[in-house]
């Protein structure tokens, strides 16, 4: 059973920065593929960033690609996402989440689930 905790969260003007972290405990972290997942108030969760086991390779949704970035430090068993440029659109509750090896964009590929961290953007 893995356990994520985030942190990092909160409030910051539009153009800003945040670094979110996600700390793993009780699995063998660099069999997973980590990712990071938003959900705003009345829609869906969605895909932000993910990075394989190795961290060589990363992904990115369309929409955070050049502002966001996906970083894993193994010796830590962390998981980060560094975010600049924020807008208010990027407002939500960021969710980190383990997955298999094959796990990519989808939610339904991730096993275990952090409680989640509020980014808010003012504007």
């Amino acid at each position: 059973q893995v356990q994520l905790v985030e942190s990092g969260g909160g409030l910051v003007p539009t153009g800003g920065s945040l670094r979110l972290s996600c700390a793993a405990s009780g699995g063998t972290f660099s069999t997973y593929t980590m990712g990071w997942f938003r959900q705003a108030p009345g829609k869906e969760r969605e895909f932000v960033a993910a990075i394989d086991g190795s961290g060589g390779g990363t992904y990115y949704q369309h929409s955070v690609k050049g502002r966001f970035t996906i970083s894993r430090d193994h010796a830590k068993n962390t998981v980060y996402l560094q975010m600049n440029s924020l807008e208010p659109e990027d407002t939500a509750v960021y969710y980190c989440a383990a997955g298999s090896p094959i796990a990519t964009f989808s939610f339904r590929e991730y096993d275990y689930w952090g409680q989640g961290t509020q980014v808010t953007v003012s504007s």
